[in-house]
């Protein structure tokens, strides 16, 4: 029997998930490679045997994926698969047509082939692009859940950007184990919240193996998914957030359409800050592509740790990473915050920025604010570096985990968060029944 050969295009998440529910074990196929985009650093890797399994006994390598063409000629791949998200539905088809034209197949899997079923009831929670706003609904989820007295563990989308063979599986309960897992700023900025809000969190690498212990101790599970990416587990409710200050995005980018169109609950956040018009937009593509789910309206709720610092002094914008690098947004929160706590000149992070940070404003189109890259040491000091080089008074930064505790400012850092507040009772509601039935 000949092997069909299969390349994997990923970005150390979705790409490692598909490989364990269905190439692992089938003789059918021989996955030659991975590749990496979107996140730096992970290229030049290897999916190790701990992981692989028996038809791997090498492991599998992983390339930057500017090697794809190269790869797919070197090795006559037959198959390309699609595993990353986030990604203009422009860019998905130009992907295709070079496997297409270097002699392989694109294929896009349905979700539902990689979905892991769960003893444990599961609400997922999804978005149409990364920074709509998934985390805070997650978290106001988790404690609605806790306050009718269910017992919740929350399952976070993967960003195994380190050593894989300690990151198979990841149990996060305390502050001091996002120093165990040496976590990245990404990483933190989606795992300390809930944390802090008192919920022990898993990620890793083999979601089978994270399931079932997170199952153990919980009555429900929560899916916290990662940039507009579909869930692992199947869901008993979908969830699924759509952002009115990129109107249109849940048209045209992979795969938060489908997304839209498999959730059972939709959620336009952001209302308090976007135009009418781009809500009502926003509402009718929705009703168009799922008309069966329900719509419900919130806000994002932005607020700061110190604000009396921050009226009239000149501030640096410290923003979440993916947000303003692939997810495209020109403002965050801490845009919003300075607007809100009158904070004077907005200082422009650009001429400031040093190595690897100034590398990340030279590949993505950023405004002023700075996004807080810290996938490893060097990226973190650049940070600081460029923090440090600014001609401002304060530092408002956005980003969900605390900077003060990962470098050493020179100038006040100003912390913001940002909460989801539903309008009306309709998510509550929902929340309710969905407990009511699995009782």
């Amino acid at each position: 029997m000949v092997r069909k050969k299969v390349i994997i295009l990923g970005a150390a998440g979705r790409d490692f998930h598909l490989f364990n529910t269905l190439f692992r074990t089938d003789e059918n196929y021989d996955v030659i490679a991975f590749t990496a985009n979107q996140i730096p650093f992970i290229s030049d890797r290897l999916y190790p045997k701990e992981l692989s399994g028996k038809l791997y006994p090498s492991g599998v390598k992983i390339h930057d994926e500017s090697e794809l063409s190269l790869l797919i000629k070197k090795h006559r791949a037959d198959i390309c698969i699609l595993a990353y998200s986030d990604l203009n539905d422009v860019d998905v088809m130009h992907k295709a047509s070079l496997a297409n034209s270097c002699g392989a197949d694109f294929w896009l899997v349905a979700p539902e082939r990689t979905m892991l079923k769960s003893s444990k009831p599961v609400i997922a929670v999804c978005a149409v692009r990364t920074g709509a706003g998934k985390s805070p609904t997650s978290r106001y989820v988790a404690k609605a859940l806790r306050e009718m007295g269910v017992k919740t563990v929350i399952i976070r989308h993967p960003m195994p950007y380190g050593d894989l063979r300690k990151q198979i599986v990841e149990r996060f309960e305390t502050l001091k184990d996002l120093d165990k897992y040496k976590t990245t700023i990404e990483e933190r900025e989606d795992y300390e919240p809930h944390i802090r809000n008192g919920f022990v969190v898993y990620a890793g690498v083999d979601y089978e193996r994270i399931l079932r212990q997170a199952e153990k101790e919980a009555d429900v599970v929560i899916w916290d998914g990662g940039n507009n990416d579909t869930p692992f587990v199947k869901p008993d409710l979908m969830i699924t957030i759509a952002d009115p200050l990129r109107a249109g995005s849940e048209l045209t980018y992979y795969p938060g359409e489908t997304c839209a169109r498999l959730a059972d609950l939709l959620i336009i956040n952001k209302v308090d800050s976007a135009a009418k018009s781009d809500v009502e937009r926003v509402r009718t593509a929705l009703e168009k592509l799922n008309p069966k789910a329900k719509i419900i309206l919130a806000d994002s709720v932005v607020t700061a740790d110190n604000p009396h610092i921050i009226k009239g002094k000149s501030a640096l914008l410290v923003e979440d990473g993916p947000t303003i690098t692939h997810g495209n947004m020109l403002f965050g929160a801490a845009t919003i915050a300075a607007k809100q706590y009158g904070a004077g000149e907005v200082v422009d992070a650009k001429p400031y920025a040093v190595g690897t940070v100034k590398a990340t404003f030279e590949k993505y189109n950023i405004s002023k604010e700075l996004p807080a890259m810290g996938y490893n040491a060097k990226q973190i000091k650049d940070l600081e570096t460029t923090i440090n080089r600014a001609d401002c008074d304060i530092v408002i930064s956005a980003t969900p985990t605390n900077l003060r505790h990962l470098v050493n400012s020179n100038k006040p850092i100003v912390q913001v968060s940002y909460e989801i507040k539903p309008r009306g009772n309709g998510l509550d509601e929902e929340i309710k029944k969905f407990v009511k039935r699995n009782r």
